[in-house]
């Protein structure tokens, strides 16, 4: 754990997917990281945002991976009424784990917040 807000965790990269434009001004890139810390493997779906999309690119599957993150939770609610809760893990920083090379850039606090459709997450 780094803070209050801040996450660290390490596996292996499952699934690496496209990056999404999903509005105007925001844009997403999604991976699924296995942890194998305990018995049961989990596959667990992380997401870059904005300019942090490219920062996958230098990474491929099966590449073994240290992700540092932010735990982030909104409400939503639908055009019927129906209310929904969301979390999302929003990488700061990734960086590979047997040779030490770097990147994702800074944060770890974005500098404004993720800017969210009417859509759900789904």
């Amino acid at each position: 754990m780094l803070d209050a807000m801040g996450f660290e965790i390490s596996g292996k990269l499952h699934v690496l997917f496209d990056a999404e434009q999903k509005t105007e001004r925001f844009r997403k890139r999604d991976f699924v990281l296995e942890l194998s810390d305990s018995r049961y493997p989990q596959h667990v779906l992380f997401q870059l945002t904005g300019d942090r999309c490219e920062a996958l690119d230098a990474f491929s599957k099966g590449d073994e991976v240290k992700v540092e993150f932010g735990l982030r939770g909104r409400e939503w609610t639908s055009p019927s009424g129906d209310v929904r809760f969301f979390n999302s893990l929003d990488v700061w920083q990734i960086e590979r784990t047997s040779d030490g090379a770097t990147t994702g850039g800074e944060p770890p606090m974005p500098e404004e917040p993720p800017i969210f459709s009417d859509e759900p997450p789904f």
